[in-house]
């Protein structure tokens, strides 16, 4: 596929000196767009689209989703796209009434191209009220699906401009602390073809909103409750919806096993239940529910009881087509695990996170029944040695997301096993694993399809080891090494030279790199999040080679980073136009630099502004007002609450942004 896309370009660019016929004489429209059908990657459609007028138009037609990240630009693209399915405002500031009319009000320009939208993701629009969402959801008349989660101006009159939304299928309101039973009935009332809501944290809703929820949407296949003040009441009703598929209910304090029962004689359709965190849930209450459903697919029941019984193994190895459970922090048995592995041969994914009792043997009972795991959590399971990981390599020959944090018996011999029999590893998590060493990362540089690994507070790795992850893992996207004390700017070296999409890096406590180390990081183009908190070598000529080279970065932590000055912060405010998440706590910045930047950063949504000691008041009041249309989420100390204007802080409170106040002593260590 690439190699025909290159062909393509080249021919394209002979033809500016040989007197031939475009490529484009050759290729029909309908081949080219199945050819962008197949690029996958946002860089390849980049790359594409700057080729010629041609192939910007093409990909115009061919592009079906979009996440926009200034609403200034929204117009603009609206026109250039004119058939998206999917259109994400979440990472866009100023989404507010105003914006929403402009774009989707009729009549205006810009309706009519975004008709065929069945998707609109506006989580934490938090300035978004109900005239806007009634326009938004008057205006599409595709639409299927909305993400509101998080907007904490949504209450009952937004869930009332909602209902007019009579297609949604899909909904989600994850903390959106306004709504009650009454806006619920009010879009259950006019929804009735949802299948999938999501109310987690929705605290105002109770038994009577469930109760109504049940009567009406009857086609509800998805339903999460989590965190909800919810009872047995709420389970009596949902045990009515005969095509409920999933239902979460973490942290439901209120729900026992009696309710638990209720499900057991309803919902014949139930593949998925987590009942998480339910302090008054025990094994008994889940066994009634398996009774019922033994085409389970999915159980979770992480926190909620201390052991996992004999007659709930037994009745979980009837589940044929079980193919996750997760049992965090319960005592488990070699027997159990064993019991597990021989009857559920479905399995692919089990989590055993803090749970006591885990051994080798039970590990290698599970794994050898279960051909087809692919994630298998062993977080704190502190017997696992490299036995296990023997029985894994052994075993698990298919993709795998293996999380061994904590395991501090495992040593390179282990690390060796994965690195020459798990050939498709993709994800591995050896945090706080001392056992790990520069000869165990090189064993393990063999997992060639490694795209996430995990090495915080492996304190007894260097760039010696680093080099070979670099050298052999190529596609790796995310890479920790949180207090990886031993690792300098020549492990960097490595990395940047060899995994060219890396999208994020933790380096924080990293105390050998410097500037060095950070231009070599600076080569990676795709680089969205990266953290260098108290890199205490480093400066603003480190800084400014990142502000330059990533153009992607999104998010940046350069907390207690010392030795960065105003310099830096002028780089990344004219270089860095996308960065949304930025935490400068602790760098001696002045007035001008922090104006400048809040200014500059039109993307910027969550700042953390703790001890910055060279700022003034008034330079914190200039910032803030210069941002305060984009900012959500502000992190400040508690003494500014007395010291900014009370007209700047209702401003923000105003625009839904949230704001930390920190009581916290200036500690330079």
């Amino acid at each position: 596929m690439m190699m025909m896309m290159m062909m393509m370009m080249e021919a394209m660019v002979a033809t500016v000196s040989v007197p031939f016929p475009s490529i484009l004489t050759v290729l029909t429209e309908d081949l080219l767009l199945r050819i962008l059908d197949m690029l996958v990657d946002d860089s390849h459609r980049k790359s594409l689209r700057l080729v010629c007028k041609e192939f910007l138009r093409l990909e115009s037609l061919n592009r079906r989703s979009l996440r926009v990240l200034r609403h200034d630009s929204l117009p603009r693209l609206l026109r250039r796209y004119q058939f998206l399915d999917l259109l994400d405002l979440s990472v866009c500031p100023c989404i507010d009434d105003a914006t929403m009319t402009l774009l989707f009000g009729i009549p205006n320009p810009y309706s009519c191209l975004a008709r065929w939208i069945k998707t609109l993701v506006l989580s934490r629009a938090c300035a978004l009220r109900s005239g806007g969402l009634e326009v938004v959801v008057k205006s599409l008349p595709c639409l299927q699906e909305i993400d509101l989660s998080y907007c904490r101006g949504f209450g009952d009159r937004e869930a009332s401009a909602l209902s007019y939304a009579q297609g949604l299928k899909v909904l989600k309101l994850v903390k959106c602390l306004g709504i009650t039973d009454f806006g619920l009935a009010k879009i259950v009332v006019g929804c009735v073809r949802l299948e999938s809501l999501n109310l987690k944290w929705c605290l105002k809703i109770t038994d009577l909103g469930i109760e109504l929820l049940s009567k009406k949407c009857t086609a509800l296949r998805i339903l999460d409750l989590s965190y909800l003040k919810v009872t047995n009441k709420s389970l009596h009703s949902i045990s009515s919806l005969w095509r409920l598929e999933v239902l979460h209910m973490v942290g439901c304090s209120s729900v026992d096993d009696n309710g638990l029962h209720f499900l057991s004689n309803g919902n014949p359709s139930l593949l998925s239940i987590d009942v998480s965190r339910c302090d008054n849930v025990s094994s008994r209450g889940l066994l009634s529910v398996i009774r019922g459903h033994k085409g389970l697919h999915q159980i979770t029941a992480g926190y909620s009881f201390s052991e996992l019984s004999k007659p709930l193994v037994y009745k979980l190895g009837e589940l044929k087509n079980l193919k996750s459970i997760r049992v965090y922090a319960a005592r488990v048995s070699d027997w159990s695990l064993g019991i597990i592995g021989n009857n559920c041969k479905q399995l692919v994914e089990i989590g055993l996170s803090k749970c006591t009792g885990v051994t080798d043997l039970g590990i290698k009972k599970l794994v050898s029944g279960c051909p087809d795991l692919k994630i298998l959590d062993l977080t704190c399971c502190h017997l696992i040695t490299d036995a296990a990981l023997s029985a894994i390599a052994d075993s698990c020959k298919n993709r795998l997301c293996l999380r061994l944090e904590s395991c501090n018996l495992i040593t390179q011999m282990g690390l060796g096993r994965l690195g020459s029999c798990c050939l498709l590893l993709e994800e591995l998590d050896l945090t706080d694993c001392m056992g790990v060493n520069d000869a165990g990362l090189e064993q393990l540089s063999g997992c060639l399809e490694l795209l996430c690994l995990k090495l915080g507070l492996c304190t007894n790795i260097s760039d010696k080891g680093l080099i070979h992850i670099g050298y052999k893992c190529t596609k790796l996207l995310e890479l920790d090494l949180y207090r990886c004390k031993g690792i300098g700017d020549y492990g960097l070296a490595a990395i940047a030279n060899g995994c060219r999409k890396l999208k994020k890096l933790n380096l924080c406590y990293c105390v050998e790199i410097s500037d060095e180390g950070l231009k070599y990081i600076s080569t990676l183009e795709e680089l969205l999040d990266l953290e260098i908190r108290r890199l205490v070598k480093i400066t603003s000529l480190g800084l400014t080679a990142i502000a330059v080279g990533c153009k992607s970065l999104a998010e940046l932590d350069m907390k207690r980073c010392y030795s960065i000055c105003d310099a830096g912060l002028w780089s990344l405010a004219h270089y860095s136009p996308n960065i949304r998440q930025i935490n400068l706590s602790y760098c001696r910045i002045s007035d001008v630099a922090l104006c400048m930047a809040m200014g500059n950063m039109k993307c910027l949504q969550d700042a953390k502004l703790v001890h910055l000691t060279l700022v003034s008041v008034e330079g914190f009041e200039l910032a803030l007002r210069a941002s305060c249309v984009r900012l959500k989420k502000l992190k400040l100390l508690s003494t500014l609450k007395f010291l900014l204007s009370a007209e700047l802080l209702q401003m923000l409170q105003a625009r839904g942004c949230k704001i930390r106040w920190m009581e916290k002593a200036l500690v330079l260590s």
